[in-house]
């Protein structure tokens, strides 16, 4: 019997990592696209792996990769609500605002 890799689960891993660098440059929105299709990916070969564990030499990576896009869905809806909390607390102008704007805004909310 010859000893095969699970086909996607190098992408999954890789694309779960890099969700995570996406959720913080996109507003969780870019995260939560990459770590869903690697988890896709993942429950793909998980079922690979249910018809034959033994075939499959990389089945502790897969474990890994499942592990790394569950924690990155999980971090990208949080700062998606967080960026959702804070356009809807100070508003949709606040994105291209620079920091003495964002901070004159802030001020102005608070009543200082």
């Amino acid at each position: 019997m010859e000893i095969k890799k699970l086909p996607n689960v190098t992408i999954a891993l890789i694309l779960g990592i890099v969700s995570f660098i996406a959720c913080c440059l996109s507003y969780g929105i870019g995260g939560l696209v990459l770590a869903g299709i690697a988890l896709f990916l993942v429950k793909k070969d998980a079922a690979l792996l249910d018809e034959d564990p033994n075939a499959f030499e990389n089945a502790g990576q897969l474990k890994t990769a499942k592990i790394v896009a569950i924690i990155s869905i999980v971090l990208s809806v949080l700062y998606l609500v967080f960026m959702v909390g804070v356009i809807s607390w100070l508003g949709w102008d606040i994105i291209g605002a620079d920091q003495q704007e964002m901070q004159e805004r802030v001020n102005e909310l608070l009543g200082q």
